[in-house]
Formats: structure tokens, sequence, C-alpha cells
């Protein structure tokens, strides 16, 4: 993830899987996240034949994740309002311009530690049949972002 897919859009844009919009209804907004992320933990759960226990982990380790992650997102957002300001200023300000540019960079490193955090939490939860089933049903590298194809219930992006 790059420190420009934190602004890019009303969610967190292509690496995170959850772009914050649902269709002309406007950005979803953070219990619609947290319902659909349940969801995919729950659907995941299915198709790993996860136990009880497991799928209660899962759903704790997301649900904790959103509530680091969440609070970033809105940073994002006004993050796109401060470049729009620094672009349109009469004079550039580039003392301001590298502010903004590291104080990016610390929100992107901080959201990408607090997701690999929770992957390996994920991971450690699964066996490790259950991992390479997992891996099994992802795309090909360079391929579509996480998310169940609802056709072939292969992972993709579009969901």
């Amino acid at each position: 993830m790059c420190s420009s897919d934190l602004g890019n859009g009303p969610g967190f844009g292509p690496g995170f899987g959850f772009h914050g919009h649902r269709g002309f209804g406007g950005p979803m907004q953070s219990g619609q996240i947290e319902d659909r992320a349940d969801r995919m933990v729950r659907h995941a759960a299915i198709e790993l034949d996860a136990s009880n226990e497991q799928q209660d982990k899962l759903r704790a380790i997301v649900k904790g994740a959103l509530k680091d992650i969440l609070p970033m997102r809105d940073k994002a957002q006004a993050a796109r309002a401060r470049a729009r300001e620094l672009l349109t200023q009469d004079k550039v300000d580039r003392a301001e311009i590298e502010k903004f540019r590291s104080e990016q960079a610390a929100l992107a490193d901080s959201f990408s530690k607090r997701v690999a955090q929770a992957l390996g939490d994920a991971a450690e939860v699964l066996t490790p049949e259950q991992r390479r089933k997992l891996a099994d049903r992802m795309p090909p590298q360079g391929g579509r972002g996480p998310g169940l194809d609802r056709k072939s219930t292969r992972l993709n992006s579009s969901h």
C-alpha cells in the first residue's frame, strides 16, 4: 500500500478492500463497514471450515483492527483537503508541503503496521491447512485485491 492509497476517495483505496462507497448512497459509515467486515469473516470462516472458536477470534481481530484503522480514514479525507489547499495557495510553501508529506508517510506507516498485525494475528488463529486453503483461493500475484467473488468463490477485490 502506498501513502496515496490512504487518501484515495472516501475509503482507504485499492489496498484496503473497503472503498467506503455504497453506490450512489455516499460513503459507508463505520457501522456499515464493521457489518460488512463481519459478514466477510463469517463467509471466509465457512469456506475455511473454521471452528466457532476460530470464527470468534477472527471476528475480534477484525473488529479490533477496524477500531484502530477507521479513524485513519478521517485523517486521510482531511489530507485530501489539505493537499488541495497547499496546491492552490498563491505562494508555494515547500516547508508545509514537506510537513504534509511526512505526516502522510507516518499515517501510511501506522496503517500498514496495524494491517500487518491483524494479518499475523489471523494467521495464528488458522491452521496451516486453512492458511493453504486461503492462499489457494487468492488470485495470482498482480491480480485483483482481496474480496470474495460471488460467482466463483475465488478471492478478488470486486466485493
